[in-house]
């Protein structure tokens, strides 16, 4: 278990952040971005699950966790050395099962879906825009460093389960706002 008893340690005053392996890194590296951005997608999860009850909060509560996983597997270099913690293939096919359970209910889409809808709608398309934009950054670190391949494939999942669950929280897909091409020209 984590025990935090300070929070700042002055440590990061001369633009460097550790990871968890002791190295130091600028805080403007890819890796340290890839690690902001998991946890922006996090915070907006967390905003996202005011709104939520049953069985959507309990699948958010377990991204939520992932999530930490995730920013700790990208929070160590791979190394080859054992006993790191690292999103499992599980992880992964956890997100699938919940994307197919939630997709077999909503209708074919006609259109793309515009972010909105209900409230909480609203909040999981920003919680998946964020979340893509942490997997780009996470494919572009994996163009530079290994990484484990369950980190990628868990970035990929999350934001079409953000997607398939915002449809579900629009009234299963009936409440979504689609797009009408060229509609205001």
């Amino acid at each position: 278990m984590v025990t935090l008893s300070k929070i700042y340690t002055k440590t990061g005053d001369s633009g460097e952040t550790g990871l968890s392996d002791g190295s130091r890194l600028p805080k403007y590296a890819l890796r340290v971005a890839a690690m902001g951005a998991v946890d922006e997608t996090n915070s907006a999860i967390g905003i996202a699950r005011l709104e939520t009850s049953g069985d959507m909060d309990a699948m958010l509560s377990r991204i939520q966790n992932d999530l930490f996983d995730l920013g700790a597997d990208l929070s160590a270099p791979e190394d080859g050395k054992k006993g790191r913690l690292r999103i499992a293939p599980v992880q992964v096919e956890r997100l699938e099962r919940e994307i197919d359970a939630m997709n077999k209910h909503l209708a074919p889409l006609k259109s793309f879906v515009l972010p909105g809808g209900t409230a909480l709608a609203a909040h999981l398309h920003l919680a998946r825009a964020i979340a893509r934009r942490a997997e780009t950054l996470i494919v572009e670190l994996a163009s530079k460093e290994t990484l484990n391949t369950a980190a990628l494939h868990y970035a990929n999942r999350l934001s079409d389960h953000l997607f398939v669950m915002a449809r579900s929280a629009n009234d299963g897909g009936m409440g979504d706002v689609l797009w009408v091409p060229g509609e205001n020209r």
